[in-house]
């Protein structure tokens, strides 16, 4: 058992930051990007600041902090830094940890490395974040495909966007996952509509029981 969570997704884009900013304010928990590719506008972390309104001790230093918003490994040769994935670790804490990757699954860190591989040797419970969009039932199968093929513990999928029942079942039946819930587009997106949103539609006791 560990106090960490791991948020990824098929894609970049896709709400998984929303997401983690609801899950982090639900757990009373502290949130960790490793790596931030792009400065100029708002980062990951100063979203869940805002929208799960998290404060700022709970909001745990990047590793890298890069300007591009591009790929890690691109953004890192551009800044002229390199990302050493073997020494990324969770920082310690006495709450949990909510941590957000960057992308889907194999972006990559550098050359030679991806996401995956930094979660494979973790082995942390990841949930992945799906849209509900067109073309998401082959994304999300393969990605589901990348954390079995690596053995990264798979807690289930939450999906974003509008109801699509047969598409979260048919991913449901041949992934042979867990749905975690769906939390639907909100407009206008506050932190009163993201927490009362992830209330309705997500049983919070499904993430705890894997937390130590």
């Amino acid at each position: 058992m560990s106090n960490c969570l791991v948020v990824t997704g098929t894609d970049t884009g896709i709400g998984k930051t929303v997401f983690s900013a609801a899950l982090t304010a639900a757990l009373n928990a502290c949130y960790w990007k490793p790596v931030q590719s792009g400065l100029d506008g708002e980062t990951d972390s100063e979203t869940i600041a805002r929208l799960g309104r998290i404060p700022q001790h709970r909001i745990l230093p990047e590793a890298w902090r890069l300007n591009t918003p591009a790929s890690p490994h691109l953004s890192a040769r551009i800044d002229g830094v390199e990302i050493a994935p073997d020494l990324l670790t969770s920082p310690a804490t006495q709450l949990p940890l909510v941590i957000e990757g960057a992308g889907g699954l194999l972006v990559p860190l550098t050359r030679e490395q991806t996401f995956a591989d930094v979660f494979a040797r973790w082995r942390y419970p990841t949930i992945l974040c799906a849209r509900t969009a067109l073309g998401t039932i082959n994304h999300t199968l393969l990605s589901i495909e990348a954390l079995e093929r690596r053995q990264i513990p798979i807690l289930g999928v939450a999906f974003i966007g509008d109801a699509q029942p047969d598409t979260m079942s048919i991913i449901k039946e041949i992934g042979r996952v867990s749905i975690l819930g769906r939390l639907p587009h909100l407009d206008p997106l506050t932190p009163e509509a993201l927490h009362r949103a992830f209330a309705e539609q997500f049983d919070l006791s499904r993430f705890r029981e894997v937390l130590a």
